[in-house]
């Protein structure tokens, strides 16, 4: 998913925005980091209070670094705003991840712990990344996964004339014969078409259990798609490309610890190198 890590000029004064979610799920993890950041550099420290006031103190920052205290969901938040605001490519990020998602971060080689993290900003480099950008300008920056479809609704019974001899009889079962659970239905294989720079690798006439899509390097994606199982398992179907399209059913997709959807189409492109973030110095 890196492209290249480099030693950027860098302000020293930061802009620390603090997620109000970071706020309320780990206080003292936010005090640590912000109190490490601000004894190492100048830090202006924001408040918000919802995603509006992130937004309005990020567009505000001016020449100030910003760094997001929060989780993958702050992450992804400050990626989007910058990105739709046409300032990511110039703007490079840091995060110190609190919360309970963090796998993202994880992955990107952001430590987890405030005070580790809270020193890769000040002592660390930028590292370049690419970005999975879809056509409405919505962004992922990890893996983005496409699960089986929810199970069908049970269809309701026709009604039936209740007598009110029934209606205690069934009561006085209900209350001297515990309650059975019944087995949770099984997810419904999604039906979709999957087209990797042009070219179909399924179609709706073969049905799949899951499809993920990940950064890779040099500007690619890695894309792998798990056929429905009948008898014995599916090989996984893998290819790499610029430019992934997958139409259907509708469908919902996970990304970022976030869920979107429904959609009936979406068509991600990776932006190679398209933004920043400051990530320790390699020993």
């Amino acid at each position: 998913m890196a492209t290249s890590a480099t030693s950027e000029a860098r302000s020293d004064q930061l802009l620390v925005v603090i997620d109000p979610v970071a706020r309320r799920t780990d206080g003292e993890a936010v005090r640590i980091a912000k109190d490490v950041l601000s004894a190492g550099a100048q830090a202006k420290v924001c408040l918000p209070e919802d995603a509006e006031e992130f937004a309005r103190a990020l567009s505000r920052r001016g020449s100030r670094r910003p760094v997001v205290i929060g989780d993958d969901c702050a992450l992804a938040r400050a990626v989007s705003l910058l990105h739709r605001q046409r300032e990511l490519a110039g703007c490079a990020l840091s995060v110190v991840p609190v919360g309970g998602a963090l796998s993202v971060a994880r992955s990107l080689g952001v430590p987890t712990g405030p005070v580790a993290a809270a020193r890769a900003v000040l002592d660390g480099s930028v590292r370049r990344l690419d970005l999975l950008v879809d056509e409405s300008d919505g962004v992922v920056l990890g893996t983005l996964r496409i699960p089986s479809l929810p199970p069908d609704s049970p269809s309701p019974t026709s009604a039936e004339p209740t007598r009110p001899w029934l209606r205690t009889a069934q009561s006085l079962v209900r209350t001297l014969v515990p309650p059975r659970e019944a087995p949770a239905p099984a997810p419904r294989p999604a039906r979709l078409r999957v087209e990797v720079d042009g070219v179909t690798l399924v179609d709706l006439d073969h049905p799949v259990e899951t499809v993920s899509v990940t950064p890779a390097a040099a500007g690619m994606a890695e894309i792998e798609i798990r056929p429905l199982s009948v008898g014995a398992e599916a090989s996984p179907v893998r290819a790499l490309g610029r430019t992934v399209s997958v139409s259907g059913t509708d469908f919902r997709y996970r990304a970022d610890a976030g869920v979107w959807g429904p959609v009936r189409r979406r068509t991600w492109t990776v932006w190679e190198g398209a933004w920043g973030l400051t990530v320790p110095v390699a020993s």
